[in-house]
């Protein structure tokens, strides 16, 4: 059985440990510093965001970064090594270096102990951007479909620029001159070094978050291959990427090209050419309302003009000069026609006349009148029969004998072969 001074046994693995039972610090660090010291010598490539390096010190000490995030390990380094390198090694200088990693007790911090440093060249730089490149063409994130185009006059101008430099003036300046009421939300960032990229990218979302800002321009001067690196970085490149703001690039010069050209959806050659680019010229503007108002006026007299000779040339004409003379050229038809039916009338009762003279004749020489006028008679009945045969007659029956001009009574006082 343990006295009562005796501490228990502490747990042997991490996994054992708990509320009741946990490891002390020290502990803690013997074990990552064991676990560390059991990691291979590698090679590490960053960029050098400080180097302190004391005369007389056989030592000297530097902050590599990682170039896409913010993260960072404390590297120390044997002067000599510094010194056998072909160039100084200066501040955002991207490097590879050989070291082992070390784990410190006391302080509880991991750093690097290099044991070699070789800078990473311009050739080699570029051949990686241009394979990034590649890659994020072959996303579409260079695609002309899916760029945003810029607005006619933007509301507020959002500027990320470097601090105190020309680039900020170039686009104030020559904005202001062309619409010297432009609005800008300016935001001085470091444009080149270990922080450029993610105070860029925050600048970037800060000013997108903005609903007044309504384009947004990434300016920065000329400089080396390395000193733009941080704008063909892949994370501000899918940050512009991603940003709801039409975004300008106005890096450098025209024959720079970081891949944020390639991403933004319009690049200007130059800040000056951004400047210019992202407002409209108020000279210009005013030239053309006072060209559109005068075409605008010329043609609205030129109608008025048209319609004026169209009314001229109405009232010219006879029927607009003398209205009652369309009323003549019709009555002077009506009479003409009213006359024609007249003569149709008559023509048509001369012709129904003679056709009934006609007639008549032809009545009067079919009538038994005409007939009785040759000397014939017609000899009836008293009843008003017809006598047709001798056989209807008797001796002294009294007929009834109708000439052409008068009638007489006759007797019959013989029949031809009668007896006696």
């Amino acid at each position: 059985m343990s006295g009562p001074d005796q501490r228990p046994a502490l747990p042997e693995k991490a996994a054992d440990t708990s509320a009741e039972s946990p490891w002390p610090v020290r502990l803690l660090s013997m074990r990552i510093a064991e676990y560390v010291e059991k990691m291979s010598v590698l090679w590490v490539e960053g960029q050098v965001v400080q180097l302190t390096r004391r005369p007389g010190q056989r030592t000297a000490y530097l902050t590599l970064r990682d170039p896409d995030v913010d993260m960072s390990l404390s590297v120390a380094i044997q002067v000599n090594a510094l010194d056998a390198m072909p160039t100084p090694l200066t501040q955002g200088a991207r490097v590879v270096l050989q070291a082992k990693p070390v784990f410190w007790t006391q302080r509880g911090s991991l750093m690097l102990d290099a044991r070699q440093i070789r800078p990473v060249g311009v050739g080699e730089l570029l051949a990686r951007v241009e394979h990034l490149k590649r890659t994020l063409a072959s996303e579409g994130l260079f695609d002309p479909d899916r760029k945003k185009p810029l607005p006619f006059l933007p509301r507020t101008v959002g500027l990320v620029c470097g601090r105190a430099g020309a680039a900020e003036k170039d686009v104030v300046e020559n904005a202001r001159r062309r619409w010297p009421t432009v609005r800008f939300e300016i935001r001085e960032v470091a444009v080149q070094g270990g922080s450029a990229v993610q105070e860029v990218m925050a600048a970037l979302q800060e000013l997108d978050a903005r609903p007044e800002v309504d384009v947004i321009v990434i300016a920065r001067g000329g400089g080396s291959v390395e000193d733009l690196l941080p704008f063909s970085n892949e994370a501000l490149v899918r940050a512009v990427a991603a940003a709801r703001t039409p975004v300008v690039s106005a890096i450098g010069h025209d024959v720079d090209t970081p891949l944020l050209d390639h991403v933004a959806d319009w690049r200007a050659s130059t800040p000056t050419d951004a400047g210019k680019r992202v407002v409209p010229d108020a000279q210009a503007e005013r030239h053309g309302i006072r060209h559109s108002r005068d075409r605008g006026r010329r043609a609205l007299h030129a109608r008025i003009a048209s319609e004026r000779r169209h009314l001229v040339a109405l009232r010219s004409r006879p029927v607009m000069a003398r209205p009652a003379a369309m009323i003549d050229a019709r009555r002077q038809e009506l009479d003409a026609l009213t006359d024609r039916a007249h003569r149709r009338v008559l023509a048509a009762v001369h012709r129904a006349a003679d056709q009934v003279l006609h007639l008549r004749a032809q009545v009067r020489t079919l009538s038994p009148l005409s007939t009785l006028e040759r000397g014939y008679a017609v000899v009836q009945h008293r009843d008003g029969r017809v006598v047709v045969d001798q056989d209807e007659v008797t001796v002294d029956e009294l007929l009834r004998v109708r000439v052409a001009r008068g009638d007489f009574a006759a007797s019959v006082v013989g029949l031809p072969g009668a007896a006696g």
